[in-house]
């Protein structure tokens, strides 16, 4: 199940499960392929699934001081060219939303669809930057501490307690990571431009997945997102913050395989025609 291909001279892991139609999950920041256990192996029933670590986290090394958005959407297409796979589902969480816009943006070819997950295809305000900088200086000062403080804040509230095996499971995960990964991937993301662009002209199917709760992506930034599709559609999760796929595990899980269902039927396109 777990493999690895080389990227710019770098070991890359991934998981590769199931057979048919592909689906790309990619995970956000401070993430690993772990964090998608569960979905890849419920998804690989009907499909094959394909995880990814990225550069700076789980068991793939950095590659250089900034890891652009461009940068990991060029890793991940590396995996899928060793895979000899043309066409699949992207699944990006958070940043993994940011990387997958990229890569709709090198590489539309090998897009049947794609699913934001607590994602926004517009760019860092000038406050957010500010607290991307503020983060790389608590980073250097203590990254473990910060990782620890960060993770507990992606959930709602009232989510912490019912959830607080996955939470620590998470800090462990990012606990492993290191300094430079870490800073690489804040400077990725505050680089990143916006890319509304992607979402006017893409001739594929769109799913967003928002959290009322979710104190990194207001749901409000994501409506005017939705209507700029051709083909979008969304999912808002009442009870959840930033992480809809522990918070609101089976609603999330079934649609994102009702949306690949319907992408690799040829549905959406035809309903909405």
């Amino acid at each position: 199940m777990i493999k690895y291909t080389e990227f710019k001279q770098t070991r890359v892991r991934y998981s590769d499960k199931g057979k048919g139609r592909a689906i790309v999950l990619i995970h956000g920041f401070l993430g690993s392929l772990e964090i998608w256990e569960e979905f890849s192996e419920r998804l690989s029933k009907k499909f094959r699934v394909i995880a990814i670590d990225l550069p700076g986290h789980g068991e793939t090394p950095c590659i250089g001081y900034v890891h652009k958005m461009e940068l990991i959407a060029q890793c991940v297409k590396a995996v899928m060219n060793h895979l000899q796979l043309r066409r699949y589902l992207l699944v990006g969480h958070s940043m993994g939303g940011y990387a997958a816009l990229a890569f709709a943006d090198l590489f539309p070819e090998n897009v049947s669809g794609l699913c934001l997950f607590h994602s926004t295809a517009l760019p860092d305000s000038a406050e957010k930057k500010t607290g991307r900088d503020r983060a790389i200086e608590a980073v250097k000062k203590n990254h473990r501490q910060f990782t620890y403080e960060f993770i507990n804040k992606l959930f709602a509230p009232e989510n912490i307690g019912r959830l607080e095996n996955e939470i620590k499971y998470l800090q462990s995960l990012a606990s492993k990571m290191t300094k430079q990964g870490i800073v690489n991937a804040l400077e990725g993301m505050k680089e990143r431009p916006n890319r509304e662009h992607i979402l006017k002209k893409s001739d594929y199917p769109i799913l967003f997945i928002a959290g009322k709760k979710d104190s990194r992506i207001a749901w409000e930034e994501i409506i005017p997102q939705i209507k700029l599709c051709k083909y979008g559609s969304t999912l808002m999760l009442e009870e959840a913050g930033h992480m809809g796929f522990y918070e609101e595990k089976e609603r999330t899980l079934n649609a994102i395989l009702r949306f690949a269902k319907k992408i690799f039927r040829g549905e959406i396109k035809k309903n909405l025609a």
